[in-house]
């Protein structure tokens, strides 16, 4: 009997929900409906019925519409935000009205005339992870609907969709006008977050402000980060006590990432945990349980709040790269081209000159992006290392890259870094204190800066508070490990003549550059292990063909006199060339 009543049948499904709906009723319930009640009868009903659609559900701010062909879906979608746009144009943000669509083209089950299957949940799971005013189309239905259209559609490639069993390619209908909205942080660029309220598991109402305490503390350090959105406090404790649905919050807020977390009693010991979601999937980017004792935990509670910050910043800008690097370069914008241009590998051949093209890239679109012009000026500098033949006027010119990030924003810590790290290089140390204490100032959670401070102390000759730094670095985020970190703790080990551990950390690298090769070469040698140092020299001439001790010698950017010698002693042991 119920095989009687199933039918199967391919359909293309589009879905549509309002975002921020609960915020909207929040503020204005009798004017939202009614402007939603005017918005169905005007725009979408009529238009629905002219592209051939069928609306077979409809929710408190959503609608589900059948089409039996995947152009229709689309057309409609085009024409129905198009017309949802011009209506809002001449509201306050506050109260506008805005949709996200999803088209899926796939099998359904139609029941009592309602409709069921993959089809449909595809394309519910498409519309959560729409923009604001945007259509998100699978790939079963661009591929009926390509070359079809004026809109461009761009790529985003395979993506996670919740409790979808499979990656589901995914394009975006392009040319689209985007409204702002009040509390759509996820229209922007820039990673946003909501922090909410810590619950507390043991239902000790002493145990529930210390998790208010720790939220509070987090949302403080997580704005530090000037590359995130962070939303208030007052926004995200909305939540408190809430069985929450992240994708529904993150459709509400428009976040795309939601931090929930915990306080359980123990005995005596104290357990908080954290987790960092993405709510166009639901799915977890990082989790992780800190255990305290109880008599020591407020004096630890700094440093398990910074830990938990640093980590999410870093696993953030891990999953906003992964993103970038999926989309094709002509649909990037400024700060997904700094993204991509941060994350090659400058060991590689070609990567510097792709960095080089994308942040000009950047600076292109957004003339007044701080960050773009302080990462240029890393590169240039980092080049002026690598070529022994570079004119100064490349040191130069980096130098007033770094200069101009600070000219446009003198509290973004990067432009501090770019510039403290110019002046390291030219050896005016005391500038260099200055501005990496400046950075430290305006975020002294970010692992990258701490590295930054131990690089600086081998420039200063205190490696072992260079090590220290490194050290610190991987407390504040355990994910952190760059290319260059374990080659440069190695740098420090040698100039602290622990040669044992900075040959051990330098090995610690995938793919070492000719330098490292070099500290081994060295760090073997003064060991008195010359087999092993003229293997590592061989490869530091085989990487850098024109490499001579006077050379590196002179690119060493090294306050003490003693350290330079100790350099010098160990190369000309390894049997480098002079």
């Amino acid at each position: 009997m119920v095989e009687d009543r199933l039918q199967r049948r391919l359909a293309a499904i589009l879905a549509a929900d309002v975002v921020g709906y609960s915020r909207l009723m929040e503020l204005d319930e009798v004017g939202t409906l009614s402007a939603l009640k005017a918005r169905r009868k005007e725009i979408v009903s009529p238009l629905v019925a002219q592209h051939q659609g069928r609306v077979f559900k409809v929710t408190g701010d959503g609608i589900m519409v059948e089409f039996a062909s995947a152009v229709n879906a689309v057309q409609c979608a085009i024409d129905v935000q198009q017309a949802m746009a011009a209506a809002a144009a001449g509201q306050p943000e506050e109260s506008r009205i805005v949709l996200r669509i999803g088209i899926n083209l796939g099998d359904i089950v139609v029941e009592h005339g309602d409709l069921y299957g993959d089809g449909v949940n595809i394309a519910a799971r498409l519309e959560t992870a729409a923009e604001p005013g945007g259509i998100y189309v699978s790939g079963t239905a661009y591929d009926q609907v390509r070359n079809k259209f004026e809109n461009a559609f761009e790529e985003l490639g395979e993506q996670s969709l919740k409790n979808i069993g499979a990656p589901v390619r995914i394009y975006r209908v392009a040319g689209l006008a985007r409204l702002p909205i009040a509390g759509a942080a996820a229209t922007s660029s820039k990673p946003s977050i909501a922090v909410l309220p810590f619950n507390s598991m043991s239902g000790d109402v002493e145990q529930q402000y210390f998790g208010d305490g720790i939220t509070e503390d987090i949302i403080t350090e997580l704005a530090r980060f000037r590359n995130l959105h962070v939303l208030a406090r007052n926004t995200s404790f909305r939540y408190r006590g809430q069985d929450v649905d992240v994708q529904r919050v993150g459709r509400e807020l428009g976040v795309q990432y939601i931090v929930e977390g915990s306080v359980r009693r123990l005995g005596e010991r104290i357990r908080i945990t954290a987790q960092l979601i993405d709510t166009a999937t639901g799915h977890h980017v990082w989790a992780d349980r800190f255990d305290r004792n109880q008599e020591e935990l407020f004096a630890v509670q700094d440093q398990v709040v910074k830990t938990i910050a640093a980590t999410l910043v870093g696993r953030m800008q891990a999953a906003a790269t992964e993103r970038a690097q999926r989309k094709a370069p002509a649909s990037l914008a400024a700060y997904e081209l700094v993204l991509r241009g941060d994350a090659l590998p400058l060991y590689r051949p070609g990567a510097s000159e792709e960095a080089r093209k994308l942040f000009g890239q950047a600076i292109a679109l957004d003339p007044g992006y701080a960050k773009a012009y302080a990462l240029l000026a890393n590169l240039e500098m980092t080049d002026w290392y690598r070529d022994f033949n570079a004119a100064p006027e490349l040191l130069d010119r980096a130098f007033a890259s770094a200069q101009k990030a600070v000219a446009i924003d003198p509290n973004d810590p990067h432009s501090q870094v770019a510039v403290a790290r110019l002046h390291q290089t030219r050896g005016a140390y005391a500038l260099a204190e200055y501005h990496y204490g400046k950075a430290r100032e305006l975020n002294p959670n970010s692992a990258l800066l701490m590295a930054g401070f131990g690089d600086l102390n081998i420039s200063l000759g205190e490696p072992e508070k260079a090590l220290e730094y490194f050290s610190e670095a991987r407390t504040l985020d355990p994910f952190f490990e760059p290319t260059w970190l374990w080659p440069i703790t190695g740098v420090a080990h040698f100039l602290a003549r622990q040669y044992d551990e900075a040959i051990a950390a330098l090995e610690r690298s995938n793919e070492p550059p000719y330098w490292a090769h070099l500290y081994m070469a060295a760090s073997h040698a003064m060991l008195g292990n010359a087999e092993r140092a003229r293997h590592h020299a061989a490869e530091t001439l085989r990487l850098k063909p024109d490499f001579t001790i006077a050379r590196a010698i002179d690119r060493q950017p090294l306050r003490r006199d003693s350290d330079r010698a100790h350099l010098l002693d160990a190369f000309r042991k390894a049997g480098l060339p002079e």
